[in-house]
């Protein structure tokens, strides 16, 4: 598929926040306190089947400027999918997920649905649909166990061409995988990156990670930054201590 005729989004700031926890309150008001400094919120699984489509609404009104990354990761039969990006659609997120190994009907159902709901609504701009790859708590044993041929970074090279040819306007991948996606993909798809941690932050359940200001030169659009900064005593200082560091490291390779 020719990659210029894809709804792909463009961010003018990269941090996304995810906030996954089930307390519509708490996610309200860290939303607000990453406003300054987020370039979007990611609501995710854990959040969505609390809270549904008016808990969505409740935290986006405390951070109406921020687009939102709805992480659903949709893996159903194409028609289902095609419902449930439509079902959505109204919230109208910037970023919508399925998983790419849902396979090529499913990938190319989900976007025609994005795109044509946006026409029924009127909305700007169609949700871009991205496909999860190898989720990052996964690595190449985790692979083997379900089936799936290693190594991880095999997995999401030809995840991400599946997605790609079918419609997908980007893929979720871990970072450590974002060098040889480029060069094999081009600048053009939308690269979105969970796993990120700071250098002084705990892993947590991620196995495959990568610092804030590495993953953005490695070529990631998005960089999705979750109990970091949602955890931290001070989540609005840090975020903007995180948003410093990208800035900090961009200016450093433009010099």
């Amino acid at each position: 598929m020719d990659m210029s005729k894809i709804n792909r989004p463009r961010f003018d700031n990269p941090l996304f926040v995810a906030i996954d926890t089930i307390d519509v309150q708490r996610a309200a008001s860290l939303a607000k306190a990453v406003a300054a400094s987020a370039g979007g919120i990611k609501l995710g699984l854990e959040f969505f089947m609390a809270n549904g489509i008016d808990g969505v609404h409740r935290v986006r009104a405390a951070a109406p400027d921020l687009p939102l990354f709805l992480d659903l990761k949709f893996h159903d039969i194409p028609n289902t999918v095609a419902g449930a990006v439509r079902a959505v659609a109204p919230l109208a997120p910037a970023l919508l997920t399925i998983h790419a190994s849902g396979g090529p009907a499913m990938i190319k159902a989900a976007r025609e649905a994005a795109a044509e709901a946006a026409i029924r609504l009127g909305i700007d701009r169609a949700p871009a649909v991205v496909a999860v790859t190898v989720l990052t708590s996964m690595d190449d044993t985790d692979l083997m166990s379900v089936g799936q041929r290693g190594p991880a970074s095999d997995q999401v090279l030809r995840l991400t061409d599946t997605a790609l040819a079918h419609g997908a306007a980007g893929i979720v991948c871990a970072p450590t995988e974002l060098v040889r996606l480029r060069a094999r993909f081009g600048a053009q798809p939308l690269m979105v990156v969970p796993g990120i941690r700071p250098a002084d932050a705990a892993r947590g359940d991620q196995k495959r990670v990568m610092t804030p200001a590495d993953a953005r030169a490695g070529g990631a659009d998005v960089l999705v930054v979750g109990r970091p900064i949602t955890e931290a005593a001070d989540p609005a200082a840090a975020a903007a201590d995180i948003a410093a560091e990208i800035a900090a490291a961009e200016l450093t390779g433009a010099a």
